[in-house]
């Protein structure tokens, strides 16, 4: 993938964390208030608030499920509204950055909100598990589809699985998983989850303060 375009990962990253302050900030909430809604740890909220942290997409879903915004938002793309007949097009290299590890996601359909699925271009540069600190892990499904070289995708539940160009897997994201390059290059992987709007968000809210 061309990343010519993409802004530096600490950029990105202390973007990112600005717009979850000011999100936090909108709803009247303190940083420990903030983060039982979103059920992340202080440390960690108050990490990605400070560009410190590159955030999993497991707690950027949490993020968006407890401040109540779209995950386009956080990466800095306009989302709209529309009554019927939605559609959204992202010219090659067009999409949002963000890096985590050993994953360069680029966020398509960025312009519509609310959407029933979130599709990744990502470029995956983790050759080993040792790129990650735990298991990815969320409430959804997922499906991945590989563009371009080889990947495993290991999970808790079942041996790896070994995926060439063209194959694709469709699983419970609830499962611990991870996704490494096999091949010599980066693999390049069309990957899709189901959108934080199809989980039912926490019962309890914190009061503000």
């Amino acid at each position: 993938m061309d990343t010519t375009s993409a802004k530096p990962a600490e950029s990105a990253t202390t973007d990112l964390g600005r717009r979850v302050r000011a999100a936090r900030i909108a709803l009247e909430l303190t940083l420990e208030n903030a983060s039982r809604l979103c059920g992340v740890s202080r440390s960690t909220l108050s990490k990605v608030e400070n560009g410190l942290m590159s955030p999993t997409f497991d707690v950027l879903q949490k993020i968006v499920l407890g401040l109540q915004i779209d995950l386009a938002d956080l990466f800095g793309a306009t989302t709209k509204l529309t009554a019927g007949g939605r559609r959204a097009l992202t010219r090659k290299d067009a999409g949002e950055r963000h890096a985590y590890r050993g994953y360069q996601m680029e966020l398509l359909a960025t312009d519509l909100a609310h959407k029933a699925m979130l599709p990744f271009r990502i470029r995956i540069s983790a050759h080993t598990l040792d790129a990650f600190d735990d298991w990815g892990r969320h409430a959804g499904e997922e499906f991945l589809y590989v563009i371009s070289g080889s990947v495993c995708l290991y999970s808790e539940l079942y041996a790896p699985t070994h995926l060439n160009a063209g194959d694709s897997l469709y699983f419970d994201s609830r499962t611990g998983h991870a996704a490494v390059s096999t091949s010599e290059e980066d693999a390049e992987v069309l990957w899709m989850a189901t959108g934080a709007d199809l989980v039912q968000p926490p019962a309890e809210t914190p009061a503000k303060k």
